[in-house]
This record gives C-alpha cells, sequence and structure tokens, in this order.
C-alpha cells in the first residue's frame, strides 16, 4: 500500500483529516511540551505510542508536526529516530520524506489541490500556508 492509499483508509475509518482528532481514536498519547531543537518527535515506549509536540510551535504548525509524526507511527514504528539521529551516521532523510509526504497527503487533500489548477507551487504555498518543500513531496 502506498502512502496516498494509507493515508486515505485512516481518513475513511477515521472520518477526519485532523491529526489531532485522529490520535484520539487511536489511543495515542501526545504531550505538548517545550522542545528545544526539534519541533516534535514520535516514541513508541512500552507498547505505548506517544507524539511531542512543541507547545511553542502556531496551532498551523503543530497540526503539521502532529500529521508528519503520525506518519513516523505508521511507517517507521519500530525505528528510532531520535537515536538514529543522534548516535548513529545513518541518513534519515527518507524516513523524514515519507513523513511529510505522510502528512501533505492527510492535511492537503486531491479535491483541495484541485483549486490551485494552473497555479505554480509557490502560489500554492502562499495559498496554503505550507513550504515549497512539502508541496512538491506531495505532487509527485
Amino acid at each position: 500500500m502506498n502512502i496516498k492509499e494509507m493515508v486515505d483508509s485512516l481518513v475513511r475509518k477515521h472520518k477526519t483529516r485532523d491529526p489531532f482528532e485522529m490520535i484520539l481514536g487511536l489511543n495515542v498519547i501526545l504531550v505538548r511540551c517545550p522542545l528545544d531543537g526539534v519541533r516534535g518527535f514520535y516514541q513508541y515506549f512500552q507498547r505505548n505510542n506517544i507524539i511531542y509536540v512543541d507547545e511553542n510551535l502556531t496551532k498551523f504548525e503543530q497540526r503539521l508536526v502532529c500529521a508528519h509524526e503520525l506518519g513516523h507511527m505508521f511507517m517507521h514504528k519500530k525505528a528510532n529516530a531520535v537515536f538514529m539521529d543522534t548516535r548513529t551516521y545513518l541518513n534519515t532523510t527518507y524516513f523524514e520524506n515519507e513523513a511529510n509526504t505522510f502528512a501533505m497527503h492527510l492535511l492537503l487533500p486531491d479535491e483541495d489541490l484541485r483549486n490551485y489548477r494552473g497555479c505554480t507551487i509557490n502560489q500554492i504555498s502562499c495559498a496554503t500556508g505550507y513550504e515549497p518543500e512539502l508541496l512538491q513531496l506531495r505532487l509527485k
């Protein structure tokens, strides 16, 4: 199953694209706290899914971070990205791009994208607030 199909299936099941609403139905522990150096991260600890989000971010940014961390939860549950980033020389770009792609499919559905037909990525970025790099992942 590709990322788009995975997201579409989750949206149908949970009847929402809001990552905060979705995690309520998934028994995910959400921790909003001040974070230094990261905007958020996902942890699987003692059979619990935990998403940490920097409470100092705007609501828009928190929503994006939560969607991104949901992507890690569904696609990289056993991968300890924090450990890989801080203790190894492994390149985690692949995992981050997948989680970003997941987030963008969740937050920016096809029907919303149709409204921007004929627009450049920069124009869509200005209209939606999402960074052009994230939009490029979504449009692939």
